[in-house]
């Protein structure tokens, strides 16, 4: 029960955004909109709001955070060398290797708060604010790397740092992270407000990811789709519970941990696709399968997480 309570809720908002899509009854202007309402106001606040609700606990185990850099640096060289051993071409590489690492931070925090107090939805937001410029790095070095263009290398490196300075939910992060340091906790009507905000910010998000799924790019691309849902979905976790296991994570930060590592590829993967010049068909197809598939593997890790 406790796994159609955390779930069904997300299922069925994206799935709302599918039928709205696909009866017009919504378009893509109103998507693309929502996205940037979401992206650059709503999310940030949701984090600035959950991670700043309460103090900071000093005694509190960050090796989690550890081991899941380590995990997907562990996947991010795995993926490197199997698109060396499959030949996968290199417009293909940057969109592959992406959907093996990237998580869908939205469907995550609509779950992590379903399933965990405050204390939850602050470890999962400073993983959030921590893990985004390690695997945006990683992402942008491999499209580059086989975008097949050494001209303006260095204005791209430069726009990617500019990127994460300047990334709304990293800023996000980082001001509840002080603020929870520093002070720890709202006045009732400013948590009003901040709560009333941010109550619109995963239903708008769930809806998007619904109306932005598109079947298009799966011709062609089932079978590497399906691989790099295999590295998310299934290498990934694996990785993550080991370095779990060997920084000896235990207790509310493992069982955040696990739920992070079931999640579906990042809906960012086209974008970034797009705009370095790498497969975004492929970027379709493997958010498609990736976000179906994670269904199983979130059933599965919120399952062990309250058994």
């Amino acid at each position: 029960m406790m796994v159609l309570n955390a779930l069904f809720p997300v299922i069925a908002i994206i799935c709302a955004g599918i039928a709205l899509q696909k009866t017009h009854f919504l378009d893509a202007a109103f998507f693309r909109s929502s996205d940037r309402l979401v992206y650059f106001v709503l999310f940030p606040v949701l984090l600035f709001w959950k991670i700043g609700a309460a103090p900071l606990d000093p005694t509190q185990d960050t090796h989690y955070l550890a081991a899941i850099g380590c995990a997907v640096l562990a996947v991010f060289i795995v993926s490197l060398f199997f698109v060396r051993m499959a030949g996968v071409e290199a417009f293909k590489v940057g969109s592959f290797s992406q959907s093996c690492y990237r998580f869908n931070t939205y469907i995550g925090m609509a779950v992590v708060i379903n399933l965990f107090d405050e204390k939850g939805v602050q470890l999962f937001g400073i993983l959030v604010g921590l893990v985004i410029p390690f695997i945006n790095v990683l992402s942008v070095s491999v499209l580059i790397w086989f975008s097949g263009k050494e001209q303006n290398v260095m204005d791209k490196l430069l726009g990617t740092i500019k990127s994460l300075l300047v990334n709304p939910l990293i800023i996000g992060c980082l001001c509840g992270l002080a603020y929870a340091r520093l002070v720890g906790g709202f006045p009732s009507y400013i948590s009003n407000t901040l709560q009333l905000l941010a109550s619109t910010t995963l239903p708008l998000a769930l809806l998007s990811i619904g109306g932005s799924l598109t079947f298009r790019g799966l011709q062609g691309n089932f079978w590497l789709a399906m691989a790099g849902a295999c590295f998310k979905l299934v290498l990934l976790p694996l990785f993550g519970l080991f370095f779990l296991a060997i920084f000896g994570v235990s207790g509310l930060p493992w069982q955040v941990s696990l739920l992070y590592l079931s999640l579906p590829t990042s809906t960012a993967i086209y974008v970034l696709s797009s705009q370095l010049h790498s497969d975004t068909d492929l970027a379709s197809a493997a958010i498609v399968v990736s976000t179906c598939c994670a269904f199983a593997t979130m059933s599965i890790a919120i399952y062990w997480i309250t058994i």
